[in-house]
Order: C-alpha cells, then structure tokens, then sequence
C-alpha cells in the first residue's frame, strides 16, 4: 500500500530552490564544493536526508538562514537520499552543471523560485519523491 501526498517547499523571496536525488552520505561536502567553487558569490544552505544507518538530516552552507531553510524542507519531505539546495545572489543555472557532475547526484528534480509542490509516496519502507509541481500551469498560446 502507498499513500501519495504533497509537501510544499518553503522558498524566501531573494532565493531558489534546487531539489535532487543524491546516493552517499559525502553529498553535503562534494555539493558545498561544487557551489563555492563554481559561484562564489552565492549564498546558500543544503540539508541532505540520510537513508541508513542513524537517518540523520545532513546540512551545510554559507548562509544560517538558507541552511535552516533547506533542514526544515528536507525534514517536512522526510525522503531519503534527497537534498535541498536554498541559494540566494546566484541562479541555478549558474552551478546545473557543476551540481550534474557531482558523483552523487542522480536527479535534479527541479530547479526554480516558483511556488514547489513535492509529490512523495509513502509506504511502510519510507518514503520518496515523486516529482514535483513546479509554478503554474500554461494560460495559453
């Protein structure tokens, strides 16, 4: 049996929010690298979601409101093996690349300063994500 639900991210308004699929416990340091050495201006915090072993909420950053940010996200979405990238004075596009190659990093999910919604399933196992709903839907042509 799983049950699906949504989980609203909580983005400031001068940030963006960088959600993905990570595998190892050394995702909070080779990330932090990544943004400090691709866009050393940016202000950021990450909280990363251990899956085994003591399941502890990893974080890291440059910024304690971002990183507090980024803990109470990755809590709220209680899914393993994710992160939350908070980032302010800098844009995701500026690091997407540096971030896909990190060794860790299996998914980007979404990468924006829209409003987020997080569709994760839940089952006795735990849980993951889904996807996610990202912004509006198209108006028109």
């Amino acid at each position: 049996m799983i049950d699906l639900l949504t989980v609203p991210m909580e983005i400031p308004g001068d940030a963006n929010i960088i959600l993905g699929q990570s595998h190892f416990i050394k995702t909070v340091e080779d990330i932090y690298e990544a943004v400090a050495t691709t866009a050393p201006h940016a202000k950021f915090g990450l909280a990363f979601n251990e899956s085994s072993g003591a399941c502890l909420v990893r974080s890291d950053g440059n910024d304690a409101r971002l990183r507090e940010v980024a803990i109470r996200n990755a809590q709220a979405l209680a899914a393993g093996h994710v992160f939350v990238l908070m980032l302010a004075q800098a844009y995701p596009i500026n690091l997407l690349n540096a971030l896909k190659s990190v060794p860790e990093v299996c998914t980007i999910f979404c990468a924006t300063a829209n409003p987020v919604e997080v569709v994760v399933a839940n089952n006795s196992k735990g849980r993951g994500v889904l996807g996610v709903i990202d912004g509006s839907s198209p108006k028109g042509v």
